[in-house]
């Protein structure tokens, strides 16, 4: 199989989707790999690198996706790469779907076969490879959320940890998987007086278990919420529907009852957001301000810390993309259902049910 990589163009993104390492093993397995010119650069992976692991450099974008039969990306495709895939072609990347419906619709066009990162499961219920840039999500927020709180910056001027005679800054978490708990341990590692939200009962015994009064466990609900709310400095939001749109847990009402200057680091923003007034930032511009509420929801977060964040990626995704090549998507797909959650266009059709409802789609449930 020819795989393809190309150079990503969202706005400040710099992650690549095959290191020259991946590419040294897909050329092991007999297959070949074409790497537009640059794509790896802003990680510290030049063309030499790949050249000297086996890859053929393309000279642009173009000619990744007219020869290629699985393009291997990192984020969601932009319009031009939408329509430049071809039908039957296999495209394997992050997509979020549920909150884009004009990327769906362009998906659905191209005929191509869609297999998103963020729904590929494991025998845990976990989601492998989406969980190394969740990672890297929850803990980035923290940082993300200590600047956005400096008053320069439009925040209440409130450091994090606090200093001897002055309290530490509360950060409220919305959600107790992969993200928020990420976020809860850089925020208590520094200080801070942290309290996490879920709604599993097992999930709050867990981390009760693990980190004891150092963090401080609700049940979710709209009570607890708003009256956490009143007290934050910052807030993470970090829930997740696999697959589906974020719930909205926090309306622009909400807001209101927040001290003015407190942050919001919506991390849910790739799925919609859980923040009625979440829209996507980029690294360039990341943050606005509603209702006196600093607003922080960049749509590609680990790309701010590019390099730890394409090791931690393709360490998950390269077996995956390694089974797609070796077998054909097929055959793949019908030997791991892990990878077949993944699948969310197929030919024209979609195939995640999640995505199909939200969206108002048919749902396929074969391919």
């Amino acid at each position: 199989m020819l795989v393809g990589v190309c150079k990503e163009i969202k706005n400040h993104e710099y992650r690549v989707g095959v290191t020259p390492a991946g590419v040294s093993e897909l050329v092991r397995n007999g297959h070949s790999v074409l790497v537009q010119s640059q794509a790896g650069a802003g990680v510290g992976f030049l063309d030499d690198h790949y050249i000297a692991a086996g890859a053929k450099i393309a000279a642009d974008a173009a000619t990744v996706f007219a020869q290629a039969d699985m393009v291997v990306k990192v984020k969601e495709p932009q319009p031009e790469e939408c329509r430049a895939l071809r039908p039957g072609q296999i495209l394997f990347t992050y997509l979020h779907l549920a909150p884009d419906p004009e990327q769906a619709r362009l998906l659905i066009e191209s005929d191509a076969v869609a297999i998103a990162y963020e729904t590929v499961t494991d025998d845990r219920g976990g989601l492998p490879l989406l969980a190394p840039m969740s990672e890297v999500a929850g803990r980035m927020a923290i940082q993300a959320g200590a600047k956005a709180l400096e008053k320069s910056q439009g925040g209440s001027g409130v450091l994090l940890p606090g200093v001897p005679g002055v309290p530490a800054a509360k950060v409220l978490v919305l959600g107790g998987g992969v993200v928020g708990v990420n976020a809860a341990r850089v925020a208590m590692g520094i200080g801070a007086q942290v309290t996490i939200l879920d709604l599993s009962l097992p999930r709050l015994k867990e981390l009760d278990a693990l980190y004891g009064p150092r963090l401080q466990t609700l049940y979710s609900n709209r009570a607890n919420l708003e009256e956490a709310l009143r007290e934050a400095d910052l807030v993470v939001g970090a829930v997740l529907v696999p697959g589906a749109a974020a719930p909205r847990l926090i309306t622009r009402e909400m807001l209101k009852l927040m001290k003015p200057g407190s942050v919001i680091v919506d991390v849910a923003v790739d799925q919609g957001g859980c923040c009625e007034t979440t829209r996507a930032t980029t690294h360039q511009d990341p943050t606005y301000i509603v209702e006196g509420i600093v607003h922080y929801c960049v749509a590609n977060m680990p790309g701010g810390v590019a390099r730890t964040s394409t090791l931690a990626l393709t360490n998950a995704t390269l077996p995956f993309v390694l089974q797609l090549a070796n077998k054909g998507y097929r055959k793949a797909l019908e030997e791991n259902r892990h990878l077949r959650n993944g699948l969310n266009i197929h030919r024209g059709k979609v195939t995640y049910e999640a995505v199909a409802r939200d969206l108002g789609y048919p749902y396929h449930a074969d391919f």
